[in-house]
């Protein structure tokens, strides 16, 4: 018997409820596809003509302003009540949204000027984060509820990341060796405006259908989800709240943590293209190769994350996978600066960066099962100290913070482009290898390093496997206290 099934007669999670639930990931996984900063500086910078600075900024607004919006999102979702539960009816209805944005955001209007096209991008950027996040925040909310026990959540969490990064590596790979490869029926390569649009009817297509089957999946346990009395919260309580929750320990480390990824995902995701496509001189083809190594990666990590944090702990094997990312995500560019890569355009130089890529994306993998993971055990430690399951606004919180960092990062990746004056529509090859390198020179320490620092911070996390045990017990206590006297 679980511990699910002993705090509140739900039965045992069926393998098909946590793969339908990691299967929700991704819709996640689309969307950090089509809103990834290399894709959208491709499009808006290198094919519409926006300056990389600018397309940076218009990234990190609609980042920032979203973030804003996530924990209104989580409160809304926290308080209420229907006979969908305080979840589902939220994720349903987020489907056709999604998808209605995807499509429209590829069909910028010809003729637009720049401002013109700046209040384009930020619409539809703004318009598909926040329907996405609809999606997005009450499902992360399910986790610490679905699964309450402390390595049972690390194996519902793994499944949830084998789906974002196959579902991110999957659709990247589609675009770029689908709709964007570079052939006789497309020269332009990842210059060709239409089949950007082509892509962003398939994506939606895929968007809706994960999201209605997903949320479908965990339909059944609704009825075994916590349902909190009902409060009439104020702005100023909420704000309250998430103010009790920042002033956590646990969560501090946490917060530190993820400002500091953030910002290195936004800096890296949105120079990714650039380094393959400019510095690297692979074909978009060639970059799906790379890209597709996440779903193996991912699978590796769905076997051994659980496994090994069991085992050793889930913050000592965090940190080996920070080590272990750093490692594989900067030794190919070490590489190259010492002269030991092999020449651009050979098999030997795709098959090396098909190498470092499933390493660095494994590791990654695991850092984040380990984090969230981490997450769902400081969430039930708010709830023993505050007497409020809040997972919403909790989850919402981190959003926002995970979105800072990602703005900022997304800033500093356009201002780079702008600051080593990469020429707009480029094709690869024609770019002077001097600007290449002074951008590397730069980015990769700067990605790099602030992953480091975040590794640091997220060691002195303080709560352990008995410290978890013992919030548990308090929450059963509680919840049995609570159904003798209703």
């Amino acid at each position: 018997m679980t511990a699910q099934s002993q705090a509140g007669g739900a039965p045992p999670l069926s393998l098909g409820v946590r793969l339908g639930y990691g299967f929700g990931s991704l819709a996640y996984g689309v969307s950090a596809t089509v809103l990834s900063g290399g894709v959208l500086q491709l499009y808006f910078n290198q094919v519409i003509g926006l300056e990389a600075a600018w397309v940076g900024m218009a990234l990190a607004l609609t980042i920032l302003v979203d973030s804003v919006i996530d924990p209104m999102i989580g409160r809304f979702s926290d308080n209420l009540r229907t006979p969908l539960g305080r979840r589902h009816l939220l994720m349903y209805a987020s489907a056709l949204p999604a998808a209605v944005g995807i499509i429209a955001m590829w069909h910028a209007p010809e003729g637009l000027g720049t401002v013109g096209l700046l209040a384009f991008m930020v619409g539809m950027l703004l318009f598909v984060r926040i329907a996405v996040s609809f999606y997005e925040i009450p499902s992360l909310a399910l986790a610490p509820e679905l699964a309450p026990a402390y390595d049972e959540r690390t194996a519902l969490i793994a499944w949830r990341y084998l789906f974002i990064y196959g579902g991110a590596a999957a659709m990247s790979a589609i675009l770029y060796q689908v709709f964007l490869r570079e052939d006789a029926a497309n020269p332009l390569g990842v210059l060709n405006r239409e089949r950007y649009a082509e892509f962003g009817l398939f994506a939606a297509a895929v968007m809706f259908f994960v999201i209605i089957v997903a949320t479908l999946s965990t339909h059944g346990r609704i009825r075994h989800l916590h349902v909190p009395p009902v409060r009439k919260v104020t702005i100023r309580e909420t704000a309250g709240e998430m103010l009790f929750i920042v002033r956590q320990r646990p969560m501090q480390f946490l917060m530190g943590t993820t400002l500091l990824n953030g910002f290195g995902g936004g800096v890296q995701f949105g120079l990714q293209a650039y380094f393959s496509l400019h510095f690297w001189l692979l074909k978009p083809q060639q970059m799906a190769y790379v890209l597709f190594v996440s779903p193996f990666a991912a699978i590796a990590m769905l076997w051994a994350a659980p496994r090994i944090s069991a085992r050793i702990g889930k913050t000592p094997f965090l940190m080996c996978c920070y080590v272990g990312w750093a490692i594989s995500f900067s030794l190919p560019f070490v590489a190259r600066s010492l002269g030991m890569t092999p020449p651009n355009g050979s098999t030997a130089l795709v098959v090396m960066l098909v190498a470092a890529a499933f390493f660095a994306t494994a590791f990654s993998i695991g850092f984040l099962v380990m984090f969230n993971s981490l997450l769902a055990d400081a969430a039930d430690d708010v709830a023993v100290k505050s007497g409020l399951r809040s997972e919403g606004v909790l989850y919402g919180a981190f959003g926002l913070l995970d979105k800072w960092g990602a703005a900022l990062g997304a800033v500093v990746a356009g201002a780079l482009l702008s600051w080593v004056a990469f020429p707009a529509k480029a094709l690869p090859g024609t770019v002077d290898m001097g600007i290449m390198n002074q951008l590397v020179l730069i980015a990769v320490p700067l990605i790099v390093g602030g992953n480091i620092v975040a590794m640091f911070i997220v060691s002195r996390f303080p709560i352990n496997r008995a410290a978890h045990e013992a919030n548990l017990a308090a929450l059963r206590s509680r919840e049995q206290v609570s159904a003798g006297g209703s």
